[in-house]
């Protein structure tokens, strides 16, 4: 197999502080994955052989609660490393991920996972780093589930995508990928049914513009305001 550009990461978060030698070394055991629109890259409960770093594209990570609820966990987005289970001590990957649109991941046996990391401090410590502000960004939505209304987890949800993929366009920032009121509804614990009563309410006021599979935010310091304002 061909050796894969260094170009592909080396401005890539995960690999900040590494040279070209070790660019070069962490490449050489990853392979190239595709994944067409809908297919699953790996499922909860499989057990984590590999893991892996998105390219190109978008991947939903969702997760089966004990009581057979689906939950979004997040999104995966371009330069992100996913499917690290070893680096929390587990032998199965704690949920699903499902490519939204086609991506293009590299992927790497978990066995390679130790010898790079003893070569390559920065790799560990950039990866530390990475999972530490996932834990972060848990934890706060864990907070706003547990202390605000509705209205307010699904405004903080829609600002959390403008700022991971929102696109500026003439009518406002575009969330650049597909996703649909369901998703919000599974990101922020509440039903379709409210966040389609959420966006029927903020289209009225000017804030969002909707469509199927699609959120225009017009007016994202409006938006800003009533995520934040008091209770």
């Amino acid at each position: 197999m061909a050796q894969i550009d260094r170009s592909l990461i080396a401005a890539l978060p995960s690999f900040v502080g590494m040279g070209p030698e070790a660019l070069d070394d962490v490449l050489a055991q990853a392979r190239p994955l595709r994944a067409l629109k809908g297919a699953a890259v790996f499922n909860q409960g499989q057990n984590a052989d590999e893991f892996f770093l998105l390219l190109h594209g978008r991947l939903r990570v969702t997760r089966i609660t004990p009581q057979g609820e689906q939950m979004v966990v997040r999104f995966v987005g371009p330069g992100d490393m996913f499917g690290v289970a070893m680096a929390i001590k587990s032998e199965t990957y704690p949920g699903t991920a499902t490519a939204v649109v086609d991506s293009l991941a590299l992927v790497w046996p978990n066995s390679a996972w130790t010898g790079l990391i003893s070569r390559h401090p920065a790799l560990a410590l950039n990866t530390m780093g990475t999972l530490g502000a996932r834990l972060q960004d848990s934890q706060t939505r864990i907070l706003e589930m547990s202390t605000q209304q509705a209205e307010k987890r699904v405004a903080h949800a829609v600002l959390r995508l403008v700022n991971q993929a929102g696109r500026k366009t003439d009518e406002g920032i575009l969330i650049d990928f597909p996703i649909s009121r369901q998703d919000i509804a599974e990101m922020t614990g509440t039903t379709l049914h409210t966040v389609s009563r959420i966006f029927s309410a903020w289209e009225e006021m000017g804030l969002v513009k909707g469509g199927r599979r699609r959120i225009l935010v017009r007016d994202p310091h409006g938006l800003f305001m009533l995520a934040e304002k008091a209770e």
